[in-house]
Parts: C-alpha cells; sequence; structure tokens
C-alpha cells in the first residue's frame, strides 16, 4: 500500500474518520491526503481559510510531514470518486449515519458513493471505538460473481495487522446455500490457507425469520470485538430487490463497527 485518501468535511465524524485513518497509514508506511470538497463559486480567500482550519485538524490528531491537505471545488460526492481514482489504495470515509445535512455522507448516500470509489473504501461512524484494533476481520460470505479484489484487500490489512478472518455466514432453517454461495466460501479458505491468514468459519444458525443479513452479520462483529466488517459494495444476484437497504444497514450499523467495501 502506498497512499491513503481520507475525507474531512470538518464535522466530528471526520475527526473520527482522520483519527481512525492516522494510524492505519502508519502502519502501512502510507502518506496520507486530507481531501475537503469545496461548494462552487466558493471565493479564494475561503479557500485559503478552509486551508488553514484543515491543516490545524491535522496537526491537533497529531498529523505529520506525509499527510497533506487538499482542496477541491465540486460536488461532493463526484469529487470524492474522482479523486479516489488518483492512484490511492485506500480511502477511509466517515459518515453521518442514517441522517445528515448538506454535504454529509447518510444512508443511500454513502453507499453510492463506495459503490462509484476507484480504491477500497473503509465506511467509518462517529462514535466508534478508536482503540480497538483490526485484529479480527468478518468476512460476511456471499454470491458475487468476482470476489477476488475484497480478497486481496482484506489479505493487505490481515498480514500488516495480524488479523484473524471470520468468514461469517448465516445458516437459515430449511433453505439451502447456493452454489455461487459455496464456491466463493471455498475460493476465501483457499486464498487464506495459501496467504498463511488464520481464518475461523462461523456458521451462525439464524434466530429470526429474515432475509437480511446486516444485523446478524454486525452482532457477530460486536460479539468477537471485530476491528471491522468487509463486503462487496455492489450487490450479488442473490437477494438483490433486498441488497440495497440491507448494505445500507451494514455501514451504518448500530454497533459503529468500521465496514471495509470493495
Amino acid at each position: 500500500m502506498s497512499n491513503l485518501l481520507c475525507t474531512h468535511d470538518l464535522t466530528d465524524v471526520s475527526n473520527a474518520a482522520l483519527r481512525f485513518a492516522m494510524p492505519l497509514a502508519d502502519r502501512a508506511g502510507m502518506s496520507m491526503t486530507v481531501l475537503h470538497v469545496v461548494p462552487p463559486g466558493t471565493p479564494e480567500k475561503e479557500h485559503s481559510a478552509l486551508r488553514s482550519r484543515l491543516e490545524r485538524v491535522v496537526d491537533e490528531a497529531g498529523g505529520s510531514e506525509s499527510v497533506k491537505v487538499k482542496l477541491v471545488e465540486g460536488r461532493y460526492l463526484d469529487v470524492i470518486a474522482d479523486e479516489s481514482g488518483n492512484g490511492y489504495e485506500l480511502a477511509v470515509i466517515g459518515t453521518h449515519g442514517p441522517h445528515g445535512l448538506r454535504q454529509n455522507l447518510f444512508g443511500a448516500d454513502i453507499l453510492k458513493l463506495v459503490r462509484s470509489m476507484h480504491a477500497p473504501a473503509m465506511v467509518v461512524q462517529e462514535g466508534l471505538d478508536l482503540n480497538a484494533r483490526l485484529d479480527r476481520i468478518v468476512l460476511p460470505v456471499a454470491a458475487h460473481a468476482n470476489i477476488t479484489e475484497l480478497l486481496d484487500t482484506v489479505c493487505q490489512l490481515a498480514k500488516l495487522h495480524g488479523s484473524e478472518v471470520h468468514i461469517y455466514q448465516l445458516m437459515r432453517p430449511n433453505e439451502a446455500p447456493s452454489a455461487e454461495l459455496l464456491n466463493n466460501k471455498l475460493v476465501m479458505l483457499e486464498r487464506f490457507e495459501q496467504e498463511g491468514i488464520p481464518c475461523v468459519q462461523a456458521n451462525e444458525p439464524s434466530s429470526t425469520f429474515s432475509v437480511g443479513f446486516a444485523s446478524p452479520t454486525a452482532q457477530y462483529a460486536k460479539r468477537i470485538h471485530a476491528g471491522c466488517i468487509a463486503i462487496m459494495a455492489h450487490a450479488s444476484d442473490e437477494y438483490r430487490y433486498i441488497a440495497d437497504a440491507e448494505k445500507e444497514r451494514m455501514l451504518t450499523n448500530e454497533a459503529r463497527i468500521p465496514v471495509l467495501c470493495v
């Protein structure tokens, strides 16, 4: 990993994202860019004031010379998505949960953004445990056609942090998993064995009748004190009709566990 992007809109959740991102970048030996999106037509003197304010925020968070502040004028979602294509290995983005104003990211907005990113995105919420470690990663198994990039990113993080990966499958009564899902699970197991990454098969019986996956996955991650949950940003063909709502719930999970989206 070489460069990390962290978005910042001068709110508390962005401060949390910044404090989450800095040790992540340090451990990976990455430089870091703190991006602030300026509304179109903002006077130049306000640009200077915003830059000074952001630089103070970075300094207060313990920033170093490897952390740079960047201001770009434009539409919030478009600028972040475009900037993520400029050679970043990972992005850290703060979300304001199910409610927010102006350029704050919430609900469907954050899902729309991570789906347009050119780099994997770690989504964090205000109130997350900044002392939590990435020594456990929960990886829900799903029936996507191609999970290679997701596995690549999880393997990078797991090696950096000495993580144990929990391959999570919700077992519903009288419901047989699809062939695609079972194949992906096998691919995961084989990849982690090849990479020497410890993993746990978490086959959890469903306690309620529901086709959703976000709540039980987040509850499991909370129980094992996981540092993050790793998911595909786009939906698989299975349960596509509920996938968007479930992914929004995952990104704004009540346990406030960071979610890696690829």
